[in-house]
């Protein structure tokens, strides 16, 4: 029997332009805002500092803060 990955969170390991999957889930949350991201939406992150952002703005807004 195979065991649904719903509702559970994923462990990634963010690199430039994609990530890997280290646990099974079907979402991340972001670093920022605490939104739940669906993987098939993940779109922002950063590598450097291993977090995932739900939007464009908040990663904006993350990465110029420095």
């Amino acid at each position: 029997m195979l065991m649904s990955q719903s509702g559970r969170l994923a462990r990634l390991h963010y690199l430039p332009g994609s990530f890997r999957q280290l646990s099974g889930g079907d979402h991340v949350v972001c670093a920022v805002s605490g939104e739940k991201i669906p993987l098939d939406a993940l779109r922002y992150w950063c590598a450097q500092r291993q977090e995932a952002y739900a939007t464009a703005e908040i990663s904006t807004r993350r990465h110029l803060e420095g």
